[in-house]
């Protein structure tokens, strides 16, 4: 299977090195990137073949990535539209619909679009999919081997259900990182110095998802068990619950999931 990345930036990166150590030969993956700095990164770290603009060989591919930030999109896809015929196409750019990205492509229907997250940088992501109604069994096959390479997927069955993908996992590192960082900043209020509360602050986070990856109990039932009738733990989740907690988060993501739609909405416009 021939990948070829449209954008060679970060995510692409990750995918390309995930897809390496998967077993792809890097003659089997190519990347197009404007910047000359970026293309000589990608040439000298993995040995793919990085050019400046689209010829046929990159065209030449299974499945095409489009791995450029979504306000660049449409311009970066005008020199394809019209010229592709059997490949796969997937979206990485945020908010953006496939029915708009098929219009620019000239009325092109074997899409995916896909939101992965910042981990897979580290090949510890997780990739929401959907597939157009154009795309068969082969083309999701290979639309989630590609995303495999840097982490877990998740199908769903309709595209709207992609921004709320966005709004959990897209944008969650975001809400853990500033967890950890109110955690670590109590700890500092109670007299620890930084280095010792952002480690207690961490190392927490990552044991305690840890744990719930491992077990088949809910996190809730997970929550109960460190939690003793009368004891420390009950009086700070006493805590979190006068203040809210669950409601703040559920709005929190609430208005992720709308601000997705919006910009699918305002970048989508002819």
């Amino acid at each position: 299977m021939k990948i070829t990345f449209l954008g060679g930036g970060n995510m692409a990166a990750a995918l390309i090195g995930g897809l390496l150590k998967q077993g792809f030969k890097a003659d089997e993956l190519q990347a197009i990137e404007l910047s000359a700095e970026g293309r000589n990164k990608l040439a000298s770290n993995f040995g793919v073949r990085a050019v400046e603009s689209l010829d046929e060989q990159a065209l030449a591919c299974d499945v095409l990535v489009l791995a450029v930030k979504p306000q660049q999109l449409r311009g970066a896809v005008a020199p394809i539209a019209g010229r592709l015929t059997r490949q796969v196409v997937v979206s990485i750019a945020a908010g953006l619909r496939l029915v708009d990205i098929g219009r620019w492509l000239g009325g092109y229907g074997n899409l995916v679009r896909a939101m992965p997250n910042t981990p897979a940088l580290i090949g510890a992501g997780i990739t929401g999919l959907f597939a157009s109604a154009g795309v068969d069994e082969a083309g999701r096959a290979a639309a989630e081997r590609v995303l495999a390479a840097v982490g877990s997927t998740v199908w769903v069955a309709d595209e709207a259900q992609i921004d709320g993908v966005t709004a959990i996992s897209g944008s969650g590192p975001a809400y853990v990182f500033h967890f950890i960082e109110s955690l670590q900043a109590a700890g500092e209020s109670i007299g620890f110095d930084a280095s010792t509360a952002r480690k207690l602050a961490i190392d927490t986070v990552l044991g305690a998802a840890r744990l719930a990856a491992g077990s088949e109990e809910s996190p809730g039932v997970l929550r109960e068990r460190v939690t003793s009738k009368g004891g420390t733990t009950a009086a700070a989740l006493a805590s979190f619950a006068a203040d809210g907690f669950p409601a703040v988060v559920e709005r929190a993501v609430r208005a992720a999931e709308a601000r997705g739609r919006e910009l699918g909405e305002q970048l989508g416009r002819d």
